[in-house]
C-alpha cells in the first residue's frame, strides 16, 4: 500500500493543479480558446494563426488533465490486481474512475455548450470530488478505536461537508455567471445592506442551447443576487466549519484528529481572508485564482477530518478468511 498511497498523493497534487489551472483558464476568458475537444482547431497543440495565447491556456489545462486520467487509470488497474488484499480499497477507486470519466464528458460539454454555467459549475464540483477521493486514498487510516466524544463528531462532520459542497457550488455559480464584481464594496453590497436583487433570473439553471455565456448573459440585478447569496453562504459555511474545527480540537484524543481540526480551522480563516481581499482589490487574477485554490484546501481539510473520524478497524478485529480459519 505504500506505493499505492504515494501514487494517490501524486494524483491529488496533480488534481489540485488542474483545478487551479481550470480557474486560471476561466478567469482569463480562455474557456473557448479552443472551440473543439479534445484537440485545438483539429490539432494536438495550438497553431500560431489561432487565438494563440488563450488556446495555450486551455490546452495546458487539458494536458495536465490527461496526465491525471493516466494516473487514475493506473490506480484502477493496481487496485483490481491487488483486490484480494485486505487493505486495498477497490470501490473507492472504481468511483474515482467513474468520476474522472464524467469529468472528461463535462470538459467536452463545457466547450461545445459555450461555457454554460450549469456545466462549468458541475465540472468544478467534479474536479474537487476527484481531488477529495484521491486525497482519501493517499491517507493511511489510523487503527485505533475512537472515544464516544470523538465518534460523536461524525454527524457534525458530514453536515459540514454538505454545507461546504453547497457553498462551493455557489462559488462556481458566481464565477461562471461573472458575478464576482457585482458587489465591489464590503461589508455592504452596492452601498446597501440589502441591495436590489433579481432572484427570479439569478438561479435559472438551463436557458436552452446555442447561447454564448462568455462574459455572462445576466443583468446586474441578477448578478448581485448571486454574489450576495454567495456572501451569505460564506458566512454560514465559515461559522459551521469553524465550530466543527474548534469542537474537534476540544474533543480530539489522537494527534491525527487534532491536526485535522487545526488544518480545517486554518483553511477556513485563510479562505475567508482571500475572499475579503479579492473583493477589496477588485477581483485581481492572482487572488481570484488563489480563491479556487483555497476551496481545494478546504476539501482536503474536510477529507482529512473525515478520514480521521473513520479509522480502519484493527487487524485483530478483522474477520478471518476461509483459508485462515482452517489453519
Amino acid at each position: 500500500m505504500f506505493w499505492f498511497r504515494r501514487l494517490s498523493l501524486l494524483g491529488a497534487l496533480l488534481a489540485a493543479l488542474v483545478i487551479v489551472l481550470g480557474a486560471w483558464v476561466r478567469l482569463t476568458d480562455a474557456g473557448l480558446g479552443c472551440p473543439d475537444w479534445p484537440g485545438c482547431y483539429g490539432h494536438v497543440y495550438p497553431q500560431v494563426h489561432h487565438q494563440f495565447g488563450k488556446a495555450w491556456h486551455e490546452m495546458i489545462h487539458r494536458y495536465f488533465a490527461a496526465s491525471l486520467v493516466i494516473i487514475i487509470s493506473s490506480l484502477l488497474v493496481w487496485a483490481f490486481w491487488r483486490r484480494k488484499d485486505r487493505d486495498q480499497p477497490l470501490a473507492a477507486v472504481g468511483l474515482l474512475f467513474a468520476v474522472v470519466c464524467l469529468q472528461a464528458a463535462l470538459g467536452a460539454l463545457t466547450v461545445t455548450l459555450l461555457l454554460k454555467p450549469l456545466i462549468v459549475t458541475a465540472h468544478l464540483l467534479g474536479g474537487l470530488t476527484t481531488l477529495g477521493l484521491l486525497w482519501w486514498l493517499s491517507l493511511e487510516p489510523e487503527r485505533r478505536a475512537l472515544s464516544a466524544r470523538e465518534a460523536g463528531l461524525r454527524k457534525f462532520a458530514l453536515a459540514g461537508l454538505i454545507v461546504l459542497i453547497v457553498q462551493i457550488a455557489l462559488g462556481g455559480w458566481t464565477s461562471t455567471n461573472y458575478a464576482a464584481v457585482a458587489c465591489p464594496d464590503l461589508p455592504t453590497c452596492q452601498r446597501s445592506w440589502w441591495p436590489h436583487m433579481d432572484y427570479r433570473d439569478a438561479f435559472v439553471l438551463w436557458r436552452g442551447l446555442d447561447i454564448d455565456y462568455e462574459g455572462g448573459v445576466l443583468a446586474n440585478s441578477a448578478r448581485v443576487a448571486i454574489h450576495f447569496t454567495h456572501r451569505l453562504g460564506a458566512l454560514a459555511t465559515g461559522l459551521t466549519l469553524m465550530s466543527l474545527s474548534i469542537l474537534t480540537l476540544l474533543r480530539a484524543q489522537g494527534s491525527s484528529l487534532r491536526f485535522a481540526g487545526l488544518l480545517l480551522l486554518s483553511a477556513v480563516v485563510l479562505q475567508i481572508s482571500i475572499g475579503i481581499a479579492t473583493v477589496h482589490w477588485g477581483v485581481p487574477l492572482g487572488l481570484a485564482t488563489l480563491h479556487n485554490a483555497g476551496a481545494a484546501l478546504l476539501v482536503v481539510s474536510m477529507v482529512w477530518l473525515l478520514r480521521a473520524l473513520w479509522p480502519a478497524p484493527s487487524i485483530d478485529m478483522l474477520p478471518l478468511s476461509r483459508g485462515e480459519r482452517t489453519q
